[in-house]
């Protein structure tokens, strides 16, 4: 039995303490009925099972919230404007999490300049864009992938 805190017997971080390389998990979305709703749902599930992000006070409830909102946007965004999402991509260290939702289109994303709060629409990105501390979009052979990036800490309004 090991006495270091935040392990198992057979010295594998316990639950809520992530891997010194950090951890990754996929879910395969495409055709799946009602993705935005099962991605939020396994969103939520790894970030309880990872503890993230975890700071003095414990987890930062809002941080979460943030995560999800940018989950369900990427998802959403896949559905209306590129035939659906074929992945969810979550990849946590200690220092980020990043988060990828891949579909099929080719077409990369770009947010409507300027954003009009009061006009329908075209809102997702720039979510996407103050939400996270990065974002991108990559292309590949099966369509592109868009990513965003959150600092665990030190990132905007968070305590270095």
């Amino acid at each position: 039995m090991t006495t270091i805190p935040g392990t198992l017997d057979d010295g594998r971080p316990g639950p809520g303490v992530l891997p010194p390389g950090g951890q990754r998990r996929r879910m395969t979305l495409a055709g799946l009925p009602r993705p935005v709703a099962k991605a939020r749902a396994f969103t939520t599930r790894c970030l309880e099972d990872w503890a993230w992000p975890a700071g003095p006070d414990g987890v930062d409830e809002d941080r979460v919230e943030d995560v999800v909102l940018l989950v369900a946007e990427l998802v959403s965004n896949a559905m209306l404007h590129a035939g659906g999402p074929l992945e969810l991509v979550l990849d946590a260290s200690p220092a980020r999490l990043r988060v990828e939702v891949s579909d099929g289109g080719s077409t990369l994303p770009s947010p409507r300049r300027p954003h009009e709060p009061s006009v329908p629409g075209g809102h997702g990105l720039f979510i996407v864009e103050h939400a996270s501390d990065r974002w991108g979009a990559e292309r590949h052979e099966l369509g592109k992938t868009v990513w965003a990036e959150f600092d665990t800490v030190g990132g905007p309004g968070r305590q270095a």
